[in-house]
């Protein structure tokens, strides 16, 4: 256990009212400071050694930063080859040890069919073979809800590569696949979408089983939705238990653990040395006003539903996300790739997430090497599948191959 200090200038300014509900949580020494012991439960890869399965290896499609391949490989299926059309992104992949044995290649899905893999596969003759891929969500996110439903067609937008993707399906004939995406995939706005997912698995001869999950459930300290289409030539069952919930439902259920305290994945990269030349500092409009929010709050304290005395904002009227602050006591609420200037999470200390923290609560190893300008790596985190979500999944999907 180390200890991690949140000094009183960092909330001096949350109303007298709301500041002593806040604190109630909170130890506090006889300089008004905020005292918290916390356990570091971050890990590495670049040095770790996977005993690989014999049985089952993988190749990976929209790869990203990587969050499904790690998550792969700490489930002991090697990944062969990586695909991103994102130069940045590939060579996040290259820097990392952990990858050293993968192929990582700079390519476009559409153009690419089964026989770009049929060297590869002839020479690592794999027993079993799975794919893993989240093809990119931007077409059916929450964000595309405030476009009408006559403006907008998921089915047909360029971003929508669900297609591209069952053609390499349909090609390498895997013995299963994964098929992440955000969890508004299942909103009737995408119902073509998910027709299209069905239909492609039922005309190549695959079983489905669909995981609508909560990150924070699963020991993630993120709350973050998603889903995975599981599939396999077989008959498929697959789940995932609930480990991790509230104190009510620990109440309901006491096999659960409490959802993971963020300030456990990130209390040590509250330093200088991980923040490089990033630039954290909440500058503009609403400077003033995030150091007026409680920990674990938003826009809404600072408004007449929240009894404050001088009311900055109308409750309901800003992104629910706006201001948005950490708690150190919980989750983070779901880390994206492009947020707005003011759409949290942001640190309870009055400052924007440095990358390393951002990773953390992907839950990507400490030493993972990310690529690129500031903006360039967040966008890869934000889009990433959590490492250690992705291990669970993978290992679900190998008991049904």
């Amino acid at each position: 256990m180390v200890t991690y200090k949140i000094e009183k200038q960092y909330f001096t300014n949350v109303t007298p009212h709301q500041r002593e509900a806040m604190l109630t949580d909170f130890d506090v020494d006889d300089n008004g400071d905020i005292i918290i012991p916390y356990e570091h439960k971050g890990y590495s890869v670049n040095n770790l050694r996977i005993n690989y399965r014999e049985d089952v290896k993988a190749i990976s499609m929209f790869s990203g930063a990587g969050g499904l391949d790690i998550g792969a490989q700490l489930a002991g299926v090697k990944v062969l080859s990586s695909l991103d059309i994102f130069e940045d992104s590939v060579e996040t992949l290259r820097r990392n040890a952990f990858f050293k044995d993968t192929i990582h290649e700079v390519g476009d899905i559409t153009q690419l069919n089964g026989r770009h893999y049929k060297e590869l596969l002839e020479k690592e003759k794999p027993e079993k073979l799975i794919i893993i891929g989240g093809p990119p969500c931007q077409p059916f996110s929450k964000a595309g809800y405030w476009v009408t439903n006559e403006k907008r067609n998921s089915s047909e937008d360029p971003r929508n590569l669900i297609v591209p993707y069952f053609k390499i399906i349909e090609d390498l004939q895997p013995d299963g696949f994964v098929l992440e995406n955000v969890e508004s995939i299942m909103h009737p706005s995408n119902k073509a979408a998910v027709d299209t997912i069905y239909d492609n698995m039922s005309r190549l001869g695959y079983k489905c089983s669909v995981l609508k999950i909560n990150a924070a459930e699963h020991g993630i300290p993120q709350k973050r939705k998603r889903v995975f289409f599981l599939a396999s030539k077989k008959e498929i069952n697959a789940n995932l238990t609930q480990t991790h919930g509230s104190d009510k439902e620990i109440l309901r259920n006491p096999n659960l653990l409490h959802y993971e305290r963020v300030i456990d994945w990130i209390g040590k990269f509250d330093a200088t040395d991980y923040c490089g030349e990033e630039k954290l500092a909440a500058e503009g409009k609403w400077k003033h006003e995030l150091t007026c929010i409680p920990f674990g709050k938003n826009y809404i304290s600072l408004s007449e539903r929240e009894r404050h005395p001088n009311p900055v904002f109308v409750a309901g009227k800003r992104y629910w996300s706006s201001l948005l602050k950490l708690h150190p006591f919980l989750p983070s609420w779901t880390i994206i790739a492009s947020p707005g200037h003011w759409e949290g999470p942001f640190h309870w200390k009055n400052r924007r997430l440095n990358i390393r923290e951002l990773a953390a609560i992907q839950t990507f190893p400490d030493d993972y090497v990310f690529y690129g300008s500031t903006y360039s790596q967040h966008k890869q985190i934000g889009n990433a599948v959590p490492p250690l979500l992705a291990k669970k999944v993978v290992e679900e999907l190998c008991k049904w191959i």
